[in-house]
């Protein structure tokens, strides 16, 4: 790897914070799940979407340090902030499809991010507990910088990373002005999976419908619709689709039906 790849410190990486507090940064930092490339504004994302050449028909995903954060940024209900609340205090992965608050919105740099973080519907996939490395840098961006954090897979587009830092590719390499790597602790996720058996992606339920208004609360009656639909499988799908089990009388899993 090139001389601007660092071993992740075990904690937050100050590298990583200088140039995503600045504008235009771009880095890629190990999750749970693999590596992953993070920006924080237009620019950053316009040189991610070049690096990737990766189509922009996708819901952005803003990544969450804090359910304070969470909650300022989407529009949740009880059973929604329930569901996040169990996965923070299990430490488990999870990311929702959910529409924008539009004070939240409001927040948003007019320089075009807009429209390269968010779908047409004004939704987005907010994601929560998805590593140590990138959850200290967001927190840190989000409280002392005011910054967003935005995140895609670290590969070339179609192709997974294997949780090796040597798998993003030589054009993401090439692209991004830092990299973080920590193979071992994306080993340590999931320690009795191979690189062919292991999860590369986290669960990702759709909370919206299909215009991305929020999906009502059911309050324990039955066949509300429409309704919470697990839209992609990943790690810990089977604690997330318990969890999931408790609060929803009503729900559908439907992996793949995403775009």
């Amino acid at each position: 790897m090139s001389n601007k790849t660092i071993k992740w410190n075990g904690g937050l990486q100050p590298e990583g914070v200088k140039i995503l507090s600045a504008s235009g940064g771009m880095i890629v930092c190990p999750t749970k799940v693999g590596y992953i490339i993070m920006t924080s504004d237009a620019r950053g994302l316009e040189r991610k979407f070049d690096a990737k050449q990766r189509n922009r028909n996708k819901p952005g995903v803003v990544l969450c340090g804090s359910l304070e954060q969470l909650k300022k940024l989407a529009q949740l209900n009880p059973e929604i902030e329930t569901l996040y609340q169990q996965h923070w205090d299990q430490d488990v992965l999870l990311g929702c499809i959910l529409p924008w608050k539009k004070e939240a919105i409001a927040l948003i740099p007019e320089d075009g991010s807009k429209e390269l973080m968010m779908d047409h519907r004004q939704t987005s996939c907010f994601v929560i507990k998805f590593g140590v490395p990138g959850e200290k840098l967001v927190k840190e961006l989000w409280e002392k910088y005011g910054k967003f954090s935005f995140a895609s897979s670290a590969n070339p587009s179609g192709k997974g990373n294997r949780g090796m830092v040597q798998g993003i590719g030589e054009r993401i390499e090439s692209h991004a002005d830092l990299i973080i790597a920590a193979n071992d602790y994306v080993k340590s996720i999931q320690p009795d999976e191979s690189e062919k058996t292991r999860y590369e992606q986290g669960v990702m339920v759709a909370m919206v419908d299909e215009a991305g208004k929020l999906v009502p609360e059911q309050k324990g009656e039955r066949n509300i619709t429409p309704c919470p639909v697990l839209i992609r499988k990943g790690l810990d799908v089977d604690k997330i689709m318990s969890m999931m089990s408790s609060i929803f009388t009503t729900w559908d899993y439907r992996h793949g039906n995403y775009y």
